[in-house]
């Protein structure tokens, strides 16, 4: 699996990602969900895997949880069409929507890490638990240290909120914005092609 990280291109590696049978989640996916936006973005959004309507339309954040996402990042300045990427940790649907299994997760990262190869961004964002403890820290608490900056290897990484999560409890959502707020006053401090 490590000559996945040395695709040349996206061309290249979507066009492996989307005949991928590593693991058990081919079997009943419709759509594997790549990514979308800018490849050369400086900021990386990451969230856990696809939900119904995600693999139904094969892009992420499509669903209600998406339209909530767009609204934050309109908010300060992104979009997905202009200057940030948005993947996933797995990029098939798990059955239900349930949390990607470890050996899942562990099947599927390595077109992660190539896309970061790839888009080399400054900043990247995990939304939710799943893609915050496979990427900041496995003991990571979303709901104690998001909005908080870690780096590793040159790379700033900030945990937030899944936007579902602040679907299901709408109380959260001044301090996932928050989050978004802090993500811009970062991104005018440490990016110099991303204007906010």
């Amino acid at each position: 699996m490590s000559d996945i990280r040395k695709m040349a291109d996206f061309d290249t590696l979507t066009a492996q990602c989307l005949a991928c049978e590593r693991c058990g989640l081919c079997k009943t996916r419709h759509n594997v969900v790549v990514g979308v936006g800018n490849k050369q973005a400086e900021v990386l959004f990451v969230g856990e895997g696809p939900g119904e309507n995600e693999d139904l339309q094969g892009e992420p954040f499509v669903g209600r949880g998406g339209k909530l996402l767009d609204l934050a990042l309109e908010a300060v300045g992104l979009s997905r069409e202009k200057n940030i990427y948005i993947a996933n940790i797995v990029k098939c649907r798990p059955p239900q929507n349930r949390d990607p299994l470890p050996e899942e997760q562990e099947a599927c990262i390595e077109w992660l890490r190539a896309q970061v190869a790839l888009i080399r961004p400054k900043i990247i964002v995990c939304l939710g638990r799943v893609a915050a403890c496979q990427i900041i820290n496995k003991d990571f608490k979303v709901t104690k240290e998001h909005g908080q900056f870690f780096e590793r290897n040159g790379v700033l990484l900030m945990g937030t909120l899944h936007p579902a999560a602040v679907l299901r409890d709408p109380r959260k959502k001044g301090e996932w914005f928050a989050d978004f707020v802090t993500l811009r006053d970062k991104i005018r401090e440490v990016c110099d092609r991303t204007d906010v």
